[in-house]
């Protein structure tokens, strides 16, 4: 982590927490302890980014390459961030508990639009060796691929030329018939998108 500006730890913690949002609601909302232990891992790495960030922001004012008052607006963003990530976990840990919603909360998360799904990419299937461009899921399916999980690494907000490898983990968010559509495909089940 050593070799990111502290401009590049700010804009991966906003990243990283926006997603994270995204992640803790949709694990609440499909019942879904895997995508909560996500987030509890992606908390984790963003309290070791804070961290990185406090102690570079702090080294580059006593080396004099930034100023005092810049360094505060950094390290406040910095902090912005983590305190949403922190708020995820919290969401997510209502999951992990086993936290009965209450049912006028469970009804008007039901009437959203919105789903979120996690998928796993079988070999056999269309997608791999593809770029996000090249497949135009959003247009095709309805379904936004919001993060990719190859093993340990992520790829967030993945841009148009990423492409999609087998055992990749998708994140992705859309109406309920286009995750129908998206988990045939990652499966193999279908090749037509």
């Amino acid at each position: 982590m050593r070799d990111k500006s502290v401009e590049d730890i700010v804009l991966e913690i906003k990243d990283k927490s926006e997603l994270m949002v995204d992640l803790a609601y949709s694990s609440i909302l499909y019942d879904n302890k895997t995508i909560a232990e996500e987030v509890y891992e992606l908390e984790d790495l963003v309290d070791r980014l804070y961290q990185n960030i406090q102690e570079q922001t702090l080294e580059q004012v006593k080396q004099k390459k930034l100023e005092v008052n810049d360094a505060l607006t950094v390290l406040r963003l910095a902090e912005c961030g983590e305190k949403i990530s922190d708020a995820a976990q919290e969401i997510a840990d209502v999951e992990l508990r086993d936290v009965e919603l209450h049912p006028i909360l469970k009804m008007s998360i039901r009437e959203s639009d919105i789903v979120f799904s996690r998928v796993k990419v079988e070999p056999l299937s269309v997608l791999c060796g593809k770029s996000l461009g090249k497949l135009k899921l959003a247009s095709e399916t309805g379904m936004t691929i919001i993060a990719i999980r190859r093993q340990n690494r992520w790829f967030y907000g993945p841009a148009k030329y990423s492409k999609i490898h087998a055992g990749d983990i998708l994140f992705a968010k859309g109406p309920e018939d286009g995750e129908k559509h998206l988990i045939e495909l990652a499966k193999g089940k279908t090749t037509k998108i």
